[in-house]
């Protein structure tokens, strides 16, 4: 039984004619006879009455007449529908952040619902190590690609699994409440002043944690962690209401009203923004468009003009009366 048999039994059907069937099919018709001969073989039935003058279904015939009827529009449905995705009118993409990158990301989702609002973009959060895995296959996670916060990985073997297209480097800095007493800090903060700080960071099953572990270690820097949470939402309130400090992207820390970034000495390390996907995968046609968006806005999309306040300390009151204290995303969407 083929796709072709069905197709040519219902022109014939609907025609009551093999002769009329075959001139709208443009076939011979002893290739129409045969191929109707063997659908009726392949079903151990006859399907049509050829005595009369005319073409008649048989009992059986009308019956498979409404499934086949149906089962073409099912095909023809599904044609189109392959043809939206392909057309990016509709479909469905599959994302995974750490929570640092669905901060700094926003602008890149914003631009990619306007640009494609039929796309259903589902988010998920994770930590790197879970992206990692999601992507490899070590999990039953199922994401088209993900965004992380560093090109560092866990392993050589998964970093050799997943395509890397760098997106942006981001600067690290301490951030503190507007009223904290480190808030009108000029100069950058050492080392020993820091452990006399109370910190709220992300857990330690993060990588941006991770790094900044590594970074007291390798400074001899003992902090004393207050907190630790899994949401950088979280992060920001704390500090933004309490005299608790924390170390967040420059971005985030310009961004929110009631935070301050502090420079540290030595300085923190740059992190990159990073989206990772598994080589060799099967690519939906909104993950290749949201790679593309992607790619042209990190050239030339991400680029941020701060008015903060490790630009000048002085105007910072100034600044925040004239609600300057923000941060421009430019946009090439």
């Amino acid at each position: 039984m083929s796709l072709r048999s069905i197709r040519y039994f219902v022109a014939v059907a609907e025609q009551h004619s093999f002769t009329r069937a075959a001139e709208l099919l443009y076939i011979s018709q002893p290739s129409l006879s045969q191929q109707i001969k063997l659908l009726e073989e392949s079903l151990h039935v006859q399907l049509l009455d050829r005595s009369g003058r005319n073409v008649r279904l048989t009992d059986a015939g009308e019956v498979y007449l409404r499934h086949a009827r149906r089962a073409l529009r099912e095909l023809d449905a599904a044609k189109r529908s392959v043809n939206d995705l392909q057309d990016l009118s509709r479909g469905s993409l599959r994302l995974a952040m750490t929570p640092i990158t669905d901060f700094l990301t926003r602008p890149l989702l914003e631009g990619f619902n306007a640009r494609y609002p039929g796309i259903t973009v589902s988010i998920t959060e994770m930590s790197q190590n879970q992206i990692e895995a999601s992507l490899t296959g070590d999990t039953g996670d199922d994401i088209d690609a993900g965004i992380v916060f560093t090109d560092t990985f866990s392993s050589e073997a998964r970093s050799n699994e997943l395509d890397k297209h760098l997106l942006f480097v981001e600067k690290l800095n301490l951030a503190v409440g507007d009223t904290h007493p480190l808030a009108d800090q000029q100069a950058p903060l050492n080392a020993q002043a820091l452990e006399q700080e109370s910190l709220v960071l992300l857990s330690s099953k993060f990588a941006l944690r991770r790094h900044l572990d590594q970074y007291f270690h390798e400074h001899g820097i003992t902090p004393h962690i207050a907190i630790e949470t899994n949401s950088v939402s979280v992060i920001v309130d704390i500090i933004r209401h309490g005299r608790l400090v924390s170390v967040l992207p420059n971005t985030i820390a310009c961004e929110q009203s009631g935070v301050s970034p502090i420079m540290l000495q030595p300085q923190l390390p740059h992190h990159t923004i990073t989206l990772v996907r598994r080589k060799g995968a099967h690519r939906s046609a909104a993950c290749r468009a949201f790679a593309e968006l992607a790619a042209d806005w990190c050239v030339g999309g991400c680029q941020v003009t701060l008015q903060c306040p490790l630009l000048d300390k002085s105007c910072k009151t100034a600044m925040q009366d004239n609600d300057m204290k923000t941060v421009t995303v430019l946009e090439r969407f």
